[in-house]
C-alpha cells in the first residue's frame, strides 16, 4: 500500500502532526497532485486554531500549492498527467448559487471550498482537488515562486486589476510584507505610479528595488500629508493588519479614490463620512481569486518577473515554519518543500 506524508492537525488548537497516509485515489471530476512546494500563509490560522465555521479535524493545512498533476480522476477533461500545476485559496463551489452561476466562484454563496480547510490541502506529499481548481504553471516559474503566487500573488494582483485604476494613476502600496512586497512589484509593473507606505526607513531601499517610484516612512512621516503632495492616491492597496495604519492614511486618497482592503485590521476602521462624500471617496474589500486568476496571475508573473521573496523549510519542519511566519519576522513568504522536484 503506497504511503505519503502528511502534516495534519488533529484538532482545534493542537500540535502538527506529522504522519503517513495512503496516498489517495482522486474520484470522478478530481485531480491528484504530487506536491512540490506549499506556502505557509497567515490564513493557516484558521486551520490550526479551529476558527472556521464547520472545520473537520484531522485537517492538513495548505493552499498555496505548486506541483505536478499525477492522477486524472474519471470525466476530467483539459488535463494530462505530468503537467505542473497550482491550488489556491479557491478549492471548489457549489456551481447553482446565484454567484456561481454568474461566474463568481470565489464568492460561492452555498458550499464555498476552501483548500487546506473544507478539503485537505499541500502540506503533503500528495492531495486531490477537484479538477477546476487547478491553474497551470508557467515553465520560467519555479515551485517555491508559483505557491505564495497562488494565494498572495492572485490577491494582489487580482484586486489591482479589478480596481478600476489606469495606468499612470497613483497608487500607495501599504505595507511591504507578505502581500505588500507583491503588490508593489504588480502595481509599478501594470503602470501605476507606485508608493509604497510602510514603518522605518530600513524599506525605503527594499520598495524602490521591487519597483515603487516613492517610499513614505510613517514612523517619520504624515502618510497622508505626502500622499497628499504627490496629488492624492487614486488608490490604497491596505495589506496589513493594522487598523491605525490604515486609519492614518485615509486622509491621503485623491478624488475618486478608493481603499481596497486585502489585510484583515485587527481594530474597526474610522472612515469619516465628509471624507467619503467630497471626493467620492469609496472603501472596498478583495478575496483572492478563482483558478483562472491564479492562472493569469502566474503568466503575467512570468512575463513581468515577478517572484516573491521566500524563506524555505523541508516538510517535516512545518511548525517551525509556521511559527516563523506567525511571527511576522520572516522575509516575505514561508515555503515547505517536499523534494518532489523531479515530478
Amino acid at each position: 500500500m503506497a504511503k505519503m506524508r502528511v502534516v495534519q492537525v488533529g484538532k482545534a488548537k493542537g500540535p502538527f502532526e506529522l504522519v503517513e497516509r495512503k496516498i489517495p485515489e482522486p474520484g470522478a471530476g478530481r485531480v491528484r497532485i504530487k506536491v512540490q512546494a506549499c506556502g505557509v500563509c497567515h490564513s493557516d490560522f484558521f486551520t490550526k486554531e479551529g476558527l472556521w465555521p464547520g472545520i473537520e479535524y484531522p485537517r492538513v493545512p495548505g493552499h498555496e500549492v505548486a506541483g505536478i498533476v499525477d492522477a486524472l480522476g474519471e470525466g476530467v477533461a483539459g488535463w494530462r498527467v505530468g503537467e505542473r500545476a497550482g491550488v489556491g485559496w479557491h478549492g471548489g463551489h457549489c456551481g447553482y448559487c446565484d454567484s456561481c452561476r454568474r461566474g463568481d466562484f470565489v464568492a460561492c454563496l452555498v458550499a464555498p471550498q476552501v483548500t487546506g480547510i473544507n478539503l485537505d490541502g499541500g502540506y503533503a506529499d500528495f492531495l486531490v482537488v477537484p479538477s477546476g481548481a487547478l491553474a497551470h504553471i508557467p515553465e520560467e516559474i519555479s515551485p517555491v515562486d508559483a505557491a505564495p503566487l497562488m494565494c498572495a500573488g492572485v490577491t494582489t494582483f487580482n484586486s489591482l486589476r479589478n480596481s478600476g485604476t489606469r495606468s499612470g494613476d497613483l497608487v500607495a502600496v501599504l505595507g511591504v510584507g507578505g502581500l505588500g512586497h507583491l503588490g508593489v512589484q504588480f502595481a509599478a509593473k501594470m503602470g501605476f505610479k507606485t508608493v509604497a507606505v510602510a514603518r522605518g526607513k530600513d524599506k525605503g531601499e527594499l520598495a524602490k528595488k521591487l519597483g515603487a517610484h516613492h517610499y513614505i516612512d510613517s514612523q517619520t512621516q504624515d502618510p497622508a500629508v505626502e500622499l497628499t503632495r504627490l496629488g492624492g492616491a487614486r488608490l490604497i492597496l491596505s495589506t496589513v493588519t493594522s487598523g491605525k495604519a490604515v486609519n492614518a492614511v485615509l486622509g491621503g486618497l485623491g478624488v475618486n479614490g478608493k481603499l481596497l482592503v486585502l489585510g484583515a485590521a485587527d481594530e474597526p476602521l474610522q472612515v469619516p463620512a465628509p471624507l467619503l462624500i467630497g471626493g467620492r471617496r469609496s472603501v472596498q474589500g478583495w478575496p483572492s481569486g478563482s483558478s483562472i486568476d491564479s492562472q493569469d496571475t502566474l503568466g503575467f508573473a512570468a512575463v513581468q518577473g515577478v517572484r516573491p521573496m521566500t524563506e524555505i523549510f523541508p516538510l517535516e519542519r512545518a511548525q517551525q515554519a509556521y511559527e516563523r511566519m506567525m511571527s511576522g519576522q520572516a522575509r516575505f513568504r514561508v515555503v515547505l518543500t517536499t523534494g518532489n522536484e523531479k515530478g
